[in-house]
């Protein structure tokens, strides 16, 4: 499960809620420029873009869920069982990466989704877990800038790159359903529905909200994609940062998991365990957790993004409640 969003003010956002059943060991990571990436099949990288996101660290190595990058490409890889499929050997004259490094590359080299479209055209994720113990996980990719957004596939018949018109993404099935999906929900409004009965009737709506009777409010990929899809459509907000900010966390909240909402099997409950908006354009990371609902930010630029070590914060998991008496 996972819902990621692009959303625009003055400034661009990038984001997403992960919906999982436990925790990688995440924290905030920066990455700065001159961190060596080390790849399995490809050349040393020692000089590239600095990013910001959500990561586990394994030998030094940052395994990215999302992230921003200095130039305001945002990517996030999004849960996709059943149908990822990534090649067993590498292939001559393409670009070769392990599924864990893709995020990293694709961050540190691109400036632009335009960029990222031509590097993945050329690339092939092999099936190279990070160690025994770790295998790849199934996924898909939504990358976006201020302004374009696209979704990545990896599949039995090689990659799919679609252009993405709804800045949003959730998980299975392939996003090409998506799209065809929400054509059932054309006559969604936010207006108050007009009566298709006889004048005679005199029937009239009896509450607010009911032109979007019909729109979805389960959990399921199909249903989280044309509700947050809707909703982002539909969102007004005032352009400054604290009101953009706070705007894209209510757009994620529509379709965050509640703990025991949601089953893998008896008693292993799935929940938004994070959230987070990347302002792609200052390089702010904010987050707020299922345990600590309050907004907490990292700033890229506050590091030294020329350095050559990756720097970690941990994420604030106590509840922080202002008591005012």
């Amino acid at each position: 499960m996972c819902t990621s969003i692009a959303f625009k003010t003055e400034d661009f956002y990038f984001g997403r809620n992960m919906d999982i059943d436990y925790g990688f060991g995440e924290g905030v990571m920066i990455t700065p420029r001159n961190y060596p990436f080390k790849f399995r099949f490809e050349k040393e990288i020692s000089q590239h873009y600095a990013f910001i996101g959500m990561a586990s660290c394994v030998n030094d190595f940052p395994l990215y869920a999302e992230g921003v990058n200095e130039k305001g490409l945002g990517m996030a890889g999004l849960n996709f069982p059943g149908n990822a499929r990534y090649s067993e050997s590498p292939a001559e004259g393409k670009t070769n990466l392990a599924v864990f490094e893709f995020i990293p590359y694709i961050l540190s080299t691109c400036d632009s989704v335009d960029k990222a479209r031509s590097v993945i055209e050329n690339t092939v994720l092999i099936n190279e877990p990070f160690a025994p113990n770790m295998p790849n996980t199934p996924l898909h990719w939504h990358i976006a800038d201020r302004e374009k957004s696209i979704v990545v596939e990896y599949m039995a018949d090689g990659v799919h790159i679609y252009n993405n018109p709804m800045n949003s993404m959730t998980n299975n099935p392939p996003f090409d359903f998506h799209l065809t999906n929400a054509c059932q929900y054309l006559n969604l409004s936010v207006d108050t529905p007009l009566s298709k009965y006889a004048e005679a009737t005199g029937i009239k709506t009896f509450g607010k909200g009911m032109g979007s009777v019909g729109l979805p409010g389960d959990f399921s990929p199909a249903s989280r994609f044309i509700k947050v899809s809707y909703i982002l459509a539909n969102s007004k907000c005032d352009g400054d940062e604290i009101s953009s900010v706070s705007q894209y966390f209510h757009i994620l909240d529509t379709v965050a998991v509640v703990k025991g909402s949601v089953e893998d099997t008896p008693g292993n409950c799935y929940c938004t365990t994070y959230s987070c908006c990347m302002n792609a354009d200052k390089g702010i990371y904010y987050y707020k957790l299922y345990n600590n609902s309050r907004i907490t930010a990292v700033n890229m630029y506050n590091s030294d993004l020329d350095s050559d070590k990756l720097t970690r914060y941990e994420l604030r998991r106590e509840n922080d409640i202002l008591f005012e008496n």
